[in-house]
């Protein structure tokens, strides 16, 4: 997935912009573009790995909620156009311990993303160097990240959209190959096609690896809710849901098609979460060239998504800053730099080296708790998406059933996540960041918004 670039004036930031210059299938093939990432490229081995082929099933079950998030932000923003961040209606709806929490929990599940992001392309480039420790890698490409947001956001731009269309491409390529593969177009000797014919093949690992899977399903869609502030720059507003939708459908396809392949090309047990479950499919068909393109194609997007986390967390905290929800220190901007904001980026690369001090602790397992732990802080958000909506929109009977609907599917993948023994720390991961939000937003509530007010 792809994210928040709040001063972006193209490729997936919100645009910073109402002038309305986006027809809605251009908003739609923005999504696509924004949303795919490594939690689907590398993601979606840990979800294969848990529950099997019904990680297929998981995925149009993530896509229901994922539209119905997407549908009522969408549906906020063409009421009420704001450019800043979602958090905007929670501290409409419910207050400014509701906008803060929201801001704040945003910000650390980006911080966790990065380091998800991080891991994941270390552990893809120990495909070519598999003597060289994740840590080591995981620092360099920190570093190149940096560097590219002290160039400013122009350089990064001017890529963004290229960088969107190889991630597409990457996917695409996969089914085309998979499918020709399939149909012996190689002239190789293919294995038999392994069809879940049963309840036992579908799900084989039972119905708790198929509920600890949903939030691998949920996370591949994460980055939905930037798209939907994306909404302000529709020549027609009322277009929204609809661009939603297709952005939706398209997805699905891509998802479910690539998903699909996959598990009927690879025994339940290939999958693990340091390949990509795309390049395990196509291990039998000793496609030389495959392994190579996709894992290059795969570093190149994420490098793009870690670094458009970087710069979102950087300006995020700067809003936070701006509205009083963060010290102001982190408001200044260095001319000099390219007004670059210093002290927010200094506090975003302090995030980064946590987690390669981490991937160095725990090399092992990682990534499957920074990924769990940050599939559930988007949940949350999520969620706050949700309830600010019932409570700021006329919602009727039914727009109310599916608004509960969607949040009980939330529920399930956050709670899931219990249920695995080898994600559940990422679970503990995430419910102390929100404990902790919690506090420092009630104590400020006590000690400085009641006096304020």
């Amino acid at each position: 997935m792809d994210y928040f670039l709040p001063s972006s004036k193209s490729g997936c930031g919100n645009g910073g912009s109402t002038e309305g210059d986006l027809k809605w299938w251009q908003l739609s093939l923005i999504g696509v573009g924004c949303t795919i990432g490594t939690g689907f490229f590398l993601g979606s081995a840990i979800g294969i790995k848990v529950t099997g082929p019904s990680i297929v099933l998981s995925f149009m079950l993530a896509a229901f909620g994922t539209y119905v998030v997407y549908n009522l932000l969408a549906k906020m923003t063409a009421e009420d156009p704001q450019d800043g961040s979602f958090c905007y209606y929670a501290k409409k709806a419910y207050g400014q311990w509701a906008g803060f929490s929201c801001g704040w929990n945003y910000w650390s599940s980006n911080i966790l993303i990065m380091g998800s992001q991080l891991t994941a392309l270390s552990i893809l480039s120990q495909f070519w160097f598999p003597s060289i420790p994740l840590w080591l890698f995981a620092t360099g490409y920190a570093i190149l990240s940096i560097g590219v947001v002290f160039t400013g956001n122009k350089g990064f731009d001017k890529v963004e959209d290229l960088l969107a269309i190889i991630k597409t491409a990457a996917i695409i390529m996969f089914i085309l190959i998979a499918a020709a593969a399939l149909f012996g177009l190689f002239n190789l000797d293919t294995k038999q096609v392994i069809l879940p014919n049963s309840p036992k093949k579908l799900f084989p690992e039972g119905i708790k690896g198929f509920w600890s899977s949903l939030i691998y399903a949920f996370y591949a869609y994460g980055g939905i809710e930037v798209i939907g502030l994306m909404a302000t720059r529709l020549k027609k507003k009322e277009d929204a849901p609809k661009a939603g939708v297709i952005m939706l459908i398209l997805l699905v396809i891509i998802y479910v098609l690539a998903l699909g392949l996959a598990v009927i090309m690879a025994a339940h047990g290939a999958f693990n979460h340091k390949e990509s479950p795309f390049v395990t499919a196509l291990e039998s068909y000793n496609l030389a060239f495959f392994p190579h393109v996709f894992n290059a194609a795969i570093i190149v997007a994420g490098f793009s998504t870690m670094t458009a986390s970087l710069f979102g967390v950087t300006t995020l905290l700067v809003t936070l800053a701006d509205d009083g929800d963060a010290p102001k220190v982190f408001s200044k901007k260095i001319e000099k730099l390219k007004q670059v904001p210093l002290p927010s980026l200094g506090l975003a690369v302090v995030g980064l080296i946590a987690s390669i001090i981490t991937a160095l602790l725990l090399p092992g397992k990682i990534y499957e708790y920074i990924t769990t732990a940050a599939g559930i802080l988007i949940l949350f958000n999520w969620t706050f998406i949700i309830i600010s909506a019932l409570k700021l929109l006329e919602l009727k009977a039914w727009g109310k059933l599916i608004s509960f609907i969607g949040i009980a599917l939330i529920l399930a993948a956050v709670s899931g996540t219990i249920m695995e023994k080898s994600i559940r720390m990422g679970f503990f991961i995430s419910l102390i960041v929100v404990l902790l939000i919690g506090v420092i937003s009630v104590v400020l509530q006590k000690k400085v918004w009641n006096k304020a007010s």
